[in-house]
């Protein structure tokens, strides 16, 4: 390592008199030390202070610029001197030297590879995004005929387009248009690296989609020819494709407007086209990306109705049997979203005993707390929407009461809520059938926890005193809630700064004290 000292020493001098020679014969001599040892050879070069000198000497007119941004390339392998690098300004240094020798192809290599070193780290894409790198890389991307070359700039693209601000500069700069390009060229294609950059392509297209922004300017109302573009991978008969074509879709439906237009244009019989043809072929990444676009799409109220009408409950039906985690959690928070306010469905998907055993499966799932939690909450709102005694009693029969119970003491206020105005609508509807379910799941007590909590939120202490009274005309019920001294609890309650609570402390005491 003794000769790297000299050169680094030397270096030092020669870089203040330029002479192009004995700073040339320094710089391959830091190339062969970082090829050889290269942690130890760039902790050199940052001890000997050289990393400094190195921006200055990125100069457009010197034959030495593509050595030095190698030593760059190859210094920014070092995870602890990335930030060092980035803070000296080398990414502006270089943007501009990848512009002005576009056509130096050692030089734009080398670029590129210092690129996709830094482009991981947050603190660069700050800077590159205040450069015309979006510009610079687009047009290197034109001009290349070779797959390894636009792999290059592939791996450079991919986290810097994990930006907004670089989304939307990318989006401007048209890499869109060369991303449809690429997938046009190699969706027929049997060569490994044809369906390598076609996975690239269509990956990144997704990815530029997930700005709010670049996704909006690319949706252009329903009308904009990428929107179009996307929408034909959907029927396509590769699988890449239609996983990205559903992904995207699932990206556009982020806002209202877009899936209202989407929905009334058709796009829900193409999505379902595609489910029924992986029920069969079952490719999971496709099933999940489809049931995803559904899910968003079925936000807007006013698409409930149709997407029910068009079919939808049925084939997301079909995947009941998935054993596939991240499919049955897209599956029940599709099948939430439609039920949402639809009384009718709530009534014909709660009084479906295969479905409901299934979710009583499912919120034993305690090794995926996704699916555990979502099975609850659509067991949940088939009660809250439909409202019926059928329902009820289907529920009661597949053996859901003890888990709505146990969901009443989830961690998020918002499952608890939706768990005791299920409970309560139980206790209102069948509270015979139900009985021995409450007294076996320790509701009462339950409920005694709630309102002795001074973290419970007031609409749940409203809900569970509701539900308090709604179970007084059960016999075993009534004797557990007087041997819990539930009306101390309520009486306190009857001061609650919410006056929606202590309205109802005082209905509930007067209820308490004239049964007692």
């Amino acid at each position: 390592m003794d000769n790297l000292s000299e050169a680094l020493e030397k270096l030092k001098l020669a870089s203040t008199d330029s002479a192009t020679d004995s700073v040339e014969s320094c710089l391959d001599c830091l190339l062969k030390a970082l090829a050889k040892n290269h942690t130890e050879a760039s902790m050199k070069i940052q001890e000997m202070g050289v990393l400094p000198l190195l921006p200055t000497l990125l100069n457009p007119q010197s034959s030495c610029t593509p050595k030095v941004a190698n030593i760059i390339a190859e210094v920014a392998k070092n995870d602890s001197l990335q930030a060092q690098l980035i803070n000296m300004g080398v990414i502006p240094t270089l943007v501009k030297l990848l512009g002005i020798h576009s056509h130096n192809t050692a030089l734009t290599e080398m670029c590129l590879i210092a690129f996709g070193n830094l482009a991981e780290l947050e603190s660069s894409k700050e800077q590159f995004a205040s450069t015309n790198i979006a510009e610079e890389l687009v047009r290197l991307f034109q001009k290349q005929t070779e797959h390894e070359k636009k792999e290059m700039i592939f791996e450079v693209l991919a986290p810097l387009a994990e930006n907004d601000v670089i989304k939307l500069q990318l989006v401007e700069a048209g890499l869109v248009e060369c991303l449809l390009e690429v997938v046009a060229q190699t969706v027929d294609g049997e060569r490994e690296e044809d369906i390598a950059q076609l996975k690239t392509a269509s990956d990144l297209m997704v990815l530029l989609l997930l700005g709010d922004e670049s996704m909006q300017k690319l949706f252009e109302g329903g009308k904009g020819s990428v929107f179009q573009r996307v929408l034909s991978w959907i029927p396509s008969h590769n699988h890449q494709l239609q996983l990205a074509g559903a992904l995207a879709i699932a990206n556009f439906a982020r806002n209202d407007g877009n899936c209202i237009h989407m929905v009334d244009t058709g796009i829900v019989q193409k999505l379902l086209e595609l489910l029924d043809r992986h029920v069969e072929e079952g490719n999971v990444t496709v099933q999940h990306a489809a049931l995803s676009a559904l899910r968003n799409l079925a936000i807007p109220v006013v698409n409930k109705s149709k997407m029910l009408s068009a079919g939808v409950a049925d084939v997301v039906l079909k995947f009941l049997q998935s054993e596939m985690p991240p499919v049955q959690f897209k599956l029940l928070g599709t099948l939430r979203m439609l039920i949402d306010t639809q009384a009718e469905a709530a009534d014909q998907l709660g009084t479906n005993g295969k479905l409901v055993e299934r979710l009583v499966e499912w919120c034993e799932a305690k090794d995926h707390a996704g699916v555990m939690g979502e099975s609850n909450r659509l067991l949940s709102a088939l009660i809250r929407h439909s409202k019926s005694k059928e329902v009820v009693r289907t529920v009661i029969q597949g053996g859901g009461v003890k888990h709505l119970v146990t969901m009443a003491t989830s961690e998020h206020m918002i499952m608890q809520n939706e768990a005791l105005v299920a409970l309560g609508l139980i206790a209102g509807l069948d509270l015979v059938a139900a009985e021995k379910d409450f007294v076996g799941a320790s509701l009462v007590s339950v409920l005694h926890k709630l309102l002795s909590d001074e973290r419970s939120a007031p609409e749940i202490k409203y809900n569970s005193m509701i539900l308090i009274c709604a179970v007084m005309g059960s016999e075993p019920l009534h004797k557990e809630v007087q041997s819990l001294a539930f009306i101390d609890v309520v009486s306190k309650l009857r001061a609650h700064e919410n006056k929606t609570v202590s309205h109802q402390a005082s209905l509930t005491e007067q209820r308490l004290t004239a049964q007692s």
